[in-house]
């Protein structure tokens, strides 16, 4: 079972990240991750780069339910209003 602070330490060690939040229960995760590294990419770009982050935990199974938006800037920005 992984802690959701370590989750975090993983994927901001791994890429910059404008904004990160996380949430679980210990077994299931759901997270924003808001980054310029987005920037004129896909949705399955951004969420390769972020799986990237963590793929040794969700190769070895300690990491296997994570969902996950991925923005970037001005995305997060339009959609706070």
């Amino acid at each position: 079972m992984m802690h959701p602070d370590h989750i975090k330490e993983l994927i901001l060690a791994g890429m910059a990240c404008d904004l990160l939040e996380l949430d679980g229960d210990g077994q299931h995760f759901q997270a924003l991750v808001v980054s310029k590294e987005f920037v004129g990419k896909s949705r399955v770009q951004r969420q390769q780069r972020v799986y990237q982050t963590l793929k040794e935990k969700l190769d070895t199974g300690e990491l296997h339910a994570l969902s996950f938006k991925t923005l970037t800037p001005e995305e997060w920005s339009a959609q706070r209003g």
